[in-house]
């Protein structure tokens, strides 16, 4: 490890040095690449930094130890020595995992795609819940969201809906989001008081830029449609409902929230670019499934995460055995102890590795 780090702080050292060069400077593209490197490794090089003086200081309490000391002066630097000692071992720590290689879409805005599961009517009204939750979750952190496509079913609930959360970190907290999502409770029209259980399906995917993914315009069919459903006096009187087939995956996108036929068509691109580039990132992650049997979940649709029971007033994560007894909390976007806790393990599991 220190090793590693010796090499990145010279590594940063020399990003420094050509940051200063007014040849780099004239090359803008450049030099904001060398300043990505240089902003991504300097927290690393400030904690070593820290560990390497703390270690200085310890070296020096030591050596005071062979003085000839008072009684008094001799207990205070073993106290300073432990002191120390107890300061390094949590700077490892804490270098161990500043370490761990990042996720390369962790700073990327995300598009979620929730579902309606198993529970008709039920399960709709809690695909509604959890887009109220993320919404308020995403309000909290001063995040942006913009609905990319709906399915209504007009009590307040989504057959589907797709949205984008524009922000800082935005994949980095809610990519453990993705999975069955299950709630217990007592529909509003169940007589009986029977409680009833549903499920919705949460996708949480990175944007794909542009450098992320080429499509080419040969590989696409576009079919221009006329809307349906709920949606205003537009409905049904212009052709601006789009549908797009990416031909060599197979993948098919349909948005008809726009009255123009043209921001129908954007948004379209924009989930089918996402949803290629996740296909792309699944297909890479079956080649290392072993490494992902052993992270906090493999991000599977089909992976039952979460419980959400109204009688009891408790939320279950099951993959990390977490139960939390604030329940109406966490569905008006109390989401932090959670993704703490899942992220927290994930760090574990990777160190490990």
């Amino acid at each position: 490890m220190l090793e590693k780090l010796d090499f990145i702080e010279k590594k940063y050292k020399e990003l420094t040095e050509q940051m200063m060069d007014p040849e780099l400077i004239n090359n803008m593209s450049q030099w904001q690449k060398v300043m990505k490197e240089h902003a991504e490794i300097e927290p690393i090089v400030m904690k070593y930094r820290e560990y390497t003086g703390a270690m200085e200081e310890l070296e020096g309490a030591k050596e005071m130890l062979y003085d000839k000391l008072d009684d008094d002066m001799r207990e205070m630097v073993k106290e300073e020595v432990k002191e120390l000692e107890e300061s390094i071992a949590a700077i490892e720590e804490e270098l161990k995992i500043l370490l761990i290689p990042k996720d390369p879409n962790d700073h990327k805005n995300v598009i979620v795609e929730i579902r309606a599961g198993a529970g008709g009517d039920e399960a709709a009204l809690f695909a509604g819940v959890l887009f109220r939750m993320y919404s308020m979750y995403a309000e909290t952190n001063r995040w942006k969201i913009e609905i990319m496509s709906s399915n209504e079913i007009g009590i307040g609930g989504f057959k589907e809906v797709i949205f984008m959360i524009k922000g800082k970190g935005a994949y980095s907290r809610l990519k453990y989001e993705s999975g069955v999502h299950r709630v217990q409770r007592v529909p509003e029209t169940e007589s009986s008081g029977r409680i009833h259980t549903s499920t919705a399906t949460v996708a949480v995917l990175p944007e794909a830029e542009d450098v992320d993914i080429d499509i080419q315009e040969s590989d696409l069919k576009i079919d221009i449609y006329r809307s349906s459903g709920a949606g205003g006096q537009h409905v049904n009187t212009t052709d601006s409902a789009v549908r797009i087939t990416h031909l060599p995956t197979g993948v098919v996108v349909a948005c008809q929230d726009e009255r123009s036929q043209i921001k129908n068509r954007e948004k379209a691109m924009k989930i089918l670019k996402t949803r290629i580039y996740d296909k792309m990132l699944s297909d890479q992650a079956s080649e290392i499934a072993e490494e992902r049997r052993d992270q906090v979940g493999t991000g599977d649709r089909s992976e039952r995460i979460r419980t959400y029971n109204y009688p009891q007033g408790r939320v279950t994560d099951h993959r990390i055995n977490l139960t939390l007894h604030k329940l109406a909390n966490i569905v008006d976007g109390d989401l932090d102890e959670i993704i703490d806790a899942l992220v927290t393990t994930d760090q574990a599991n990777k160190l490990k590795q």
